[in-house]
Parts: structure tokens; sequence; C-alpha cells
């Protein structure tokens, strides 16, 4: 049995089906602005997400010369349909979607453009997108780590066959289709070890709703057609990613949670970490129009099991972080992509909860987490935001953690304390946020 501390008596009862209000998929939004922003005519999109990343991405494509403009409700983007034109410095701040999706997007214009960040962001790899619109006969010019600052030269794309390892992140292909119906010939990309497909699944999606044309064979292989790509409103679905840290919160409190918006028709691969909860013990329903999540009475993890979370890898550290309160160990593997995220996410994992007394084992690309009582502990945040959102969830159950930097969470979600307050007004969160 695991020494996890109890639900307080007062949340032991459950509630039906509390609404939880995410904000809207920063994957969603950032490539939905770079395909308005590629079409032809104007591209209305309702329910962005308004954070620090989908802010750096709007401002990186004013700098390349794209009218975005509108409210809280909705933005509106004029777009060229062709690739930028003339100069440019590009600040991505700590956005990686940024770094990887505007400099193919960038290629297929004409002009020179500089994209440089953060130094969180200078310490991302960028070399396999360096390497592949090099192979596409584009100008590109990194630091010699293969990251930011990174020079684009551009006078086109003609587009042609390409082999691209996704082992380190699917954002490198994201970009390349993105931008291949900008091309004058057919892209066609063979594709190695890719990791995170549903992104991919996503990006595709996406592309089609702007009237892109793509096909993949037998082989694995995707192409993309020119032709460029037309204005098409959208409304901007919850983020399944952000999601989880409620979800999991119905898990540890025996609360029933409910997101309105994202449901069985999602294109969010995140939406998937509902199935690991279920087999934690929690009760899982998904219609079309909302996904439910609803603990154990007593709020307790059922463990014991091995989960592959490389496809939706943004959520382990939700499940690592609660982990210690189920009544056997678990294993998370296919994770070794996210120790080149904004912090080395395996690594920092185990740290934390080693500070909180819990034992864990990792390797390379799996973290085994082992039961126990958490003691209070200051949480080391790594400016992630998904560390701080995820130890959040456990100080729902565990009083006296904190975060060193609880702000981070402006990255995607710049209300999540008050949120987590607001469903759980009977539950200590961190302290000193």
């Amino acid at each position: 049995m695991s020494g996890a501390p109890p639900v307080r008596a007062h949340a032991v009862s459950r509630e039906t089906g509390t609404a939880a209000r995410i904000p809207g998929s920063k994957s969603i939004t950032n490539r939905a602005l770079l395909l308005a922003a590629s079409a032809v005519g104007v591209t209305r999109l309702h329910a962005p997400l308004i954070s620090d990343d989908t802010l750096a991405f709007r401002t990186a494509l004013t700098d390349l010369g794209i009218r975005v403009s509108g409210s809280e409700r909705f933005w509106e983007i004029t777009g060229t349909g062709h690739g930028p034109a003339g100069e440019a410095k590009v600040w991505c701040q700590d956005a990686g979607t940024a770094a990887r999706f505007l400099p193919p997007f960038a290629a297929t214009g004409r002009g020179r453009f500089v994209f440089d960040g953060s130094e969180q962001l200078r310490a991302r790899p960028l070399r396999p997108l360096v390497s592949a619109l090099g192979a596409l006969g584009a100008e590109v010019t990194a630091a010699p780590d293969g990251c930011l600052p990174l020079t684009v030269d551009a006078a086109g794309l003609a587009g042609g066959d390409l082999t691209l390892d996704s082992s380190l992140s699917s954002q490198y292909l994201t970009g390349l289709l993105l931008a291949a119906p900008l091309m004058r010939e057919p892209l066609t990309v063979r594709v190695e070890n890719l990791v995170s497909r549903p992104y991919i699944d996503m990006t595709l999606a996406l592309m089609h709703h702007f009237g892109a044309r793509t096909k993949e064979d037998a082989d694995g292989r995707l192409t993309v057609l020119p032709g460029g790509y037309t204005a098409a409103d959208l409304t901007v679905e919850p983020d399944a990613s952000t999601a989880s840290y409620v979800f999991a919160a119905a898990a540890v409190t025996g609360r029933s949670i409910t997101v309105p918006g994202l449901g069985s028709g999602s294109t969010q691969g995140d939406l998937g970490f509902v199935e690991v909860l279920r087999r934690t013990g929690a009760h899982v329903e998904i219609t079309d129009s909302a996904t439910t999540v609803t603990g154990r009475p007593d709020g307790g993890l059922t463990g014991g099991f091995d989960v592959d979370m490389g496809n939706i890898s943004d959520t382990f550290m939700t499940l690592a972080a609660i982990a210690p309160l189920a009544d056997g160990p678990i294993t998370v593997h296919g994770i070794a992509h996210a120790r080149l995220k904004e912090s080395d996410r395996i690594e920092a994992i185990a740290r934390n909860l080693g500070a909180l007394g819990i034992r864990t084992e990792e390797g390379p690309d799996r973290i085994t987490i082992h039961p126990g009582t958490p003691r209070p502990a200051e949480i080391a945040c790594y400016r992630d935001h998904r560390i701080a959102m995820a130890f959040s969830v456990l100080g729902l159950r565990v009083a006296g953690i904190t975060l060193d930097d609880p702000s981070c969470v402006g990255k995607t979600f710049p209300g999540f304390h008050d949120e987590l307050r607001r469903i759980f007004p009977d539950h200590t969160t961190p302290q000193g946020v």
C-alpha cells in the first residue's frame, strides 16, 4: 500500500461535472496563425489562446509583414498568399513553434530574415530543420551548434524530395509541411523515427481546412502539392495538454471535472491522456462536445503499470507528478525527446520528486515513480510551464509545496493558478502563487 496522504474529508463527496475554463490550444493557435498568414484573404480566428507563446508567434508574424488585428475573442489575419519579402529581425522569445515553423515560411519568400530568441530557446536544437532547408536549396546560416540565431537568405523554394530525421521533435516536419504549398513544386518527405505523430495529424487536418492538398503513401512518405492556401475562419478548441492538469486534479480529489468543447472530434492527440487516467481508476466519459473525468471517491490511484506516452509526451509530467499517490509504481517510457523541451523534463521530474522524498528511477527514455508520502518542498520549475502546472496538481493533495517560478505558466495559461483555486476552493494550492 502507498503511504500517500489521504484526501481531506471535505473532498470525498463528488460533484457532477464542474466545468473547467480551459483556454484555446496553443498548437492549433500558432499553426492557424501561420496558415492564415500564408493564405489569400482574411481569416478570423475565434477563441485563440492568448499567452506568452502565442503573442510571441503573432508578433513574429507582424515582424515578417503580416497584418494581425482583433480582440480577446478573435484575431483577424490578412494573408498574403506567399512568403514574406524584404528584411526582418524576428524575436521568437521562448516559443519553439516560432523558431521551427517560421524559418521554412521565410524561405519561401524573398529577402533576409534573422531569427533569434531567449537563452532557453537558443539551447533547443534546430540542426535537422537547418539541414532540411539546405537540402531544399535554401541558404540558411545557424549558430555553430545548429541553434539560434538563424539567418535565412530567401529566394523561394522549389520543393523536391527529402528524408527527415524526426526523432528529436515533430516540429521540424510540421514547419516544412506548413510551408510546402508555397513551394513551386510538390514536396515529398520520407520521415524517419517520427515522434508525436498526433501533432502531424493535427497539422495536416489544419492544412486541409485552409485548402492544401496532401497525400501519404503506404511507405509513410508525405507529399504536399503546390497551390497555396485560401483564407478560412476557424474556432480554436480548448488545449488538451492544458486540460490534462484539471483532469488529473479530478482523479486525485475524487471530483468530477468537465472540459466543454473538447470532445471525440478533437484533432489533439493529448486528449489521449484521459485514457491513461482510466488506467489509474478514474472514470472517463468523452462525448461529441465535452470530456469528463471523475476520480474515485477516495481520490486513490491504481498503479503498477507501464505506459508508452511518446505520442502524448507533453502530458507525461502530469501523470508523473501525481504518481506518488498511486498504490504501485508507474513507469512512463517512449519520452526521450522530452529531454529537449523547455527543460530536460525527465531529469526535472526526477529531481523534484526526489526533493519531495519520492524514489524514482530514470533511463534515457523512461522514468519510474514509486509510491510514497510526499513531504513539503520547493519545486524547481526550470522556467518550464508544464513543470509548474503538474506539481500544482500534486499540491491539491500535499500541503507545503511551493513553486520557485509560478509565473512561468504564462507561456500557455496565464490564468492557471486562479482557475485551479476556482475549481478547488477547499483544497490547498502551491504557496506564493
